[in-house]
């Protein structure tokens, strides 16, 4: 005969060189029930070659339940599974190959589900009733496929008392199958879901299938954990319905990333908000101290990229903040010449908040020093220089800015926008002071806080829009030469 195929190598969990090799007719369909794949056993036992995409439910010729009426493909136990969605148990039937021999079998087809819980087809595995040893051994192949699980798989009779139990069970609930089997299953269940059991064991007794459904489980040692349960009814020979086979999932990492993902949303809209509102007061200022429509769009394009530098080193930090070096290297780079400026002081992680507003106040710095100061001239240097004081619990912030040796400074605007940030905007997101001065060597600028207020661990991220509305007035930061 010819060499079995296969459609691809995800139709099925195990190794197809595993399943190939089994003693035991082994084929897969998809949700149509089209065959898409069939090992050497399954070919041997139906006494022909199926064809893939083609059979449909069955790999076998006939088909005549015990009685000997004819049964439909459409109506065989494969069909059932999948139109049901749902494990066929224990419901023996007859094929007739080719050549007119009628085996006896006994089928076990199993809906297959993605990682999502959806359908994606059946795996059945036909076990020859005349000879009970290959049925045995194929049945020990099963007991291995269940106990191999990585999903608990458990079962009970209709009075809930468990029948059996895997290794994966004792995994997720932490009890031994010696502790585990001959107890009620609802010594699993927290006391505020007790009333779940009733429901399930009357909907298994009418031969329903549960739909896989998420809920809460308790473990030997107390704690709780999430599961996805997926819950079949479980029939014996004579098709009677003697219980339930439950398969749970360990759900924990999926619910920690939804918990992540929904923290991680609010932080995102909340910092949005933030920008928002700076943004939007920075335009109503800008507008305010632009002589032309040209002066007002250079502005705040200019101050939004620098915005959005900030931003970026504090999406690069996942949100965690940035440090000083970091921070001010981002902001003196677009103006070129950043050599010239010296920076010194104790490593230091500062807040999103503090990040925010010092990235402010350090592009109007350098904006001013680009225009006037020593970025503007071949000759003259910027050092600045950081420094925490004081005792545990009461530490103070100091960061000094200072030009020397650039054009000589005249006199500063006093109601500029710039001077504004600089003198009350950024000091007071940090609730700190700041101090602009300057003499004919260049611009000194004084930062002084409490270290809480700029630390990375510090959560100081609200802006209150109409305090920093009524701190921005005056005209641009300038500096006359």
């Amino acid at each position: 005969m010819a060499q079995v195929t296969k459609t691809s190598s995800s139709t099925f969990d195990l190794p197809h060189q595993i399943l190939d090799n089994l003693p035991v007719a082994i084929y897969t369909t998809d949700t149509e029930g089209k065959i898409t794949y069939f090992n050497r056993a399954a070919a041997d036992f139906a006494g022909r070659e199926p064809e893939l995409g083609k059979d449909q439910w069955c790999v076998t010729h006939k088909l005549f339940t015990t009685d000997g009426e004819v049964l439909p493909h459409d109506q065989c136990p494969m069909a059932v599974a999948l139109k049901e969605n749902r494990p066929v148990r224990n419901q023996s039937a007859i094929s007739q190959r080719p050549d007119g021999t009628r085996v006896p079998f006994l089928p076990y087809p199993t809906p297959l589900h993605d990682e999502q819980g959806r359908l994606v087809g059946a795996v059945n595995m036909l076990f020859d009733l005349t000879d009970r040893h290959h049925a045995d051994e194929a049945r020990h192949h099963l007991s291995a496929i269940v106990e191999s699980s990585f999903d608990a798989i458990v079962s009970k009779d209709l009075n809930g008392v468990i029948r059996s139990w895997n290794s994966a069970a004792q995994r997720l609930f932490g009890y031994t199958a010696d502790e585990a089997i001959g107890r009620s299953v609802t010594m699993l269940i927290p006391d505020d879901h007790l009333d779940e059991e009733p429901r399930i064991l009357e909907r298994i007794r009418k031969g329903e299938q549960v739909e896989t459904y998420e809920t809460i489980r308790r473990r030997k040692d107390g704690s709780l954990v999430p599961v996805s349960l997926t819950i079949s009814p479980v029939r014996n020979a004579v098709g009677q319905i003697v219980g339930a086979s439950k398969i749970a999932r360990d759900i924990s990492v999926a619910k920690e990333n939804e918990y992540r993902i929904r923290m991680l949303m609010r932080e995102v809209n909340h910092r949005v908000k933030n920008q928002y509102s700076v943004i939007i007061s920075m335009i109503r200022e800008t507008s305010k101290r632009s002589s032309t429509p040209a002066q007002f769009e250079r502005q705040v394009r200019e101050r939004i990229m620098a915005l959005s530098l900030s931003h970026d080193l504090l999406v690069s930090g996942d949100w965690k903040g940035a440090t000083i070096f970091e921070l001010l290297l981002a902001q003196a780079k677009p103006f070129g010449n950043e050599e010239r400026i010296s920076m010194s002081g104790p490593s230091l992680t500062l807040s999103p908040n503090a990040v925010q507003y010092l990235g402010i106040a350090f592009h109007e710095l350098a904006t001013n020093s680009a225009k006037y100061g020593v970025l503007s001239a071949a000759e003259g240097t910027i050092t600045v220089q950081w420094k925490v004081t004081g005792l545990v619990g009461q530490k103070q912030f100091q960061l000094i800015w200072k030009e020397r040796d650039g054009p000589e400074v005249q006199t500063i605007g006093h109601g500029g926008f710039g001077s504004v940030v600089l003198r009350r905007v950024a000091p007071a997101a940090v609730s700190g002071t700041g101090v602009l001065e300057h003499d004919s060597h260049g611009v000194t600028w004084t930062l002084q806080a409490p270290l809480t207020q700029l630390e990375a661990s510090v959560d100081s991220e609200h802006v209150d829009q109409r305090a920093l509305d009524q701190v921005m007035s005056g005209h641009e930061f300038g500096i006359v030469p």
